[in-house]
């Protein structure tokens, strides 16, 4: 968080244009286009503002919400939608692009950080097909609060400033309520955007993209000869350190398309999400993902498949042998940081052939009887490693008992062998697995009563909630909660 004095106003905040200064070619330029009818703030990000270099208290001026809709042009934004293509369920689409988003301008905080102010529902562009450009307040609620959600569970993402309602009705499966979202993240360059440019074998654009991508976040390896395979080589470990925290959190992303993927490793377009509830590894997240291609268990896979896709883009500037050599370490780097996070996750201190067994053993058990996931690894901070313990209420927790006797066994002899004092190793775990997540029927429970009330309380409750999500906050204990019987009927699909 920045000093106050360097805190701005609206008209202060310092934009450093960077992607509009490259040619046309990459974006058409157009102004968000408003809604016809009223433009209100549902939510505001106070800490988000903080950090961009924006003084809170803007939010209650009139220009903010006039600024940020697109009513008024804001002094230093340029405007433009960008293109790109991708893989979307396995299929290559030839243009894509941001069909309903509009990038405002980038922002460059005290700390020199620059940050993309992307405006999402601002209407139509030349790439929305047929879509109508426009958000409702169902979705924007979604992402608003899990892409702040994942960024206190410490994984990589794209962020939201603040949700502007309107009084405008959007056809989705039914009407709905529109909504504006502004999206903050240091790029929104993603695999599709190089894709494009190699299918229609445009090569100086593909060169001109790496380029810029590579002056602008990965400075470091920007003089050396070897500068586009060590771009391939830098994604790649990145992805698979993203998927690695994305499984170990249980969190399934639900349409891993390569429009979907951003170039530097962060979660980016939250859609048909969904944490796991009761384990069960093949959780399908999206009601549109008939074929279960983007399952919880299968995003390993995915990520692999969608880099594969950037390689190939990448071979104008890169040698297959080259870009092979790259793919080749993604394995690796996701096993190692996987199983350092459940390492983690379960409080052992070394990484090997038992600790291996010692997670799968667990994970077997909470499949086996479908315990919650979150609930259940919060719960094994608990375990008490003296030989007398019996860990009852842990134990409760399982139907079946005898396996969960023989795991228990191994796991305590593990705890013993280390010298794990029961203290120390709690307050440890207890860091990493999260008491609070966004199920989806809290988000729900939000969403109904920002629609049917206008009342948008429940949102800034869950949002300050998930800031910290490893937190006792005995204020919120029944969010802890299993999800409740009617939570089974939600459904989310590409449309959410």
């Amino acid at each position: 968080m920045q000093p106050a004095m360097n805190l701005r106003t609206l008209e202060q905040l310092q934009f450093d244009n960077t992607f509009a200064r490259l040619p046309s070619a990459f974006y058409t330029r157009l102004a968000p286009t408003p809604f016809a009818t009223g433009h209100f703030l549902v939510s505001f990000n106070p800490e988000l503002a903080q950090h961009l270099g924006l003084d809170p208290a803007e939010a209650t001026r009139p220009e903010f919400v006039q600024y940020l809709s697109g009513q008024r042009p804001w002094p230093g934004t340029e405007p433009l939608a960008m293109l790109y293509a991708g893989h979307q369920f396995g299929h290559y689409v030839p243009q894509l692009g941001d069909g309903r988003a509009i990038l405002l301008g980038e922002v460059r905080n005290a700390l020199g950080e620059k940050w993309d102010l992307q405006l999402k529902g601002g209407g139509l562009t030349p790439y929305s097909r047929q879509g109508d450009g426009r958000a409702v307040l169902r979705s924007t609620i979604r992402e608003y609060l899990c892409s702040e959600a994942m960024h206190g569970l410490g994984i990589p993402t794209s962020r939201a400033l603040c949700i502007i309602g309107s009084d405008a009705e959007v056809y989705r499966e039914s009407i709905e309520s529109g909504a504006m979202m502004i999206r903050v993240a240091p790029s929104h360059v993603r695999f599709g955007s190089f894709e494009i440019f190699f299918y229609r074998e445009q090569a100086e654009q593909l060169k001109q993209l790496a380029d810029y991508v590579i002056a602008q976040h990965y400075p470091e390896i920007q003089t050396g000869p070897d500068k586009y395979r060590l771009f391939l080589k830098t994604i790649v470990q990145r992805t698979a350190t993203l998927i690695a925290q994305w499984q170990a959190v249980g969190f399934a992303h639900g349409v891993m398309n390569t429009d979907n993927m951003s170039i530097l490793g962060i979660t980016l377009d939250y859609g048909p999400f969904g944490f796991i509830e009761a384990f069960q590894p093949e959780y399908i997240c999206n009601h549109s993902d008939h074929q279960g291609r983007y399952a919880f268990d299968q995003q390993p896979n995915i990520g692999l498949w969608n880099l594969t896709c950037l390689a190939q883009a990448l071979t104008p500037l890169i040698s297959v042998e080259a870009a092979q050599q790259c793919l080749a370490e993604y394995e690796p780097a996701f096993i190692e940081r996987y199983y350092d996070l459940m390492r983690q996750k379960l409080g052992l201190q070394e990484t090997n052939e038992e600790t291996a067994h010692l997670i799968h053993g667990w994970l077997s058990l909470l499949q086996q009887d479908a315990r919650d996931y979150t609930l259940t690894c919060r719960a094994l901070s608990d375990f008490d490693s003296a030989a007398s313990a019996s860990n009852s209420a842990l134990r409760d927790r399982f139907i079946s008992r005898l396996e969960f006797d023989e795991w228990a066994r191994a796991y305590k002899a593990r705890l013993q062998k280390e010298n794990s004092v029961d203290a120390q190793r709690r307050e440890r775990m207890n860091q990493l697995n999260p008491k609070y997540i966004l199920r989806n029927y809290l988000a729900q429970a939000a969403i109904e009563k920002a629609i049917t009330q206008k009342d948008y309380t429940e949102i800034e409750r869950l949002r300050t909630l998930l800031m910290n999500p490893f937190a006792e906050h005995p204020e919120f204990t029944t969010y802890a909660d299993e999800p409740p019987d009617w939570a089974k009927t939600i459904e989310v699909s590409c449309s959410s």
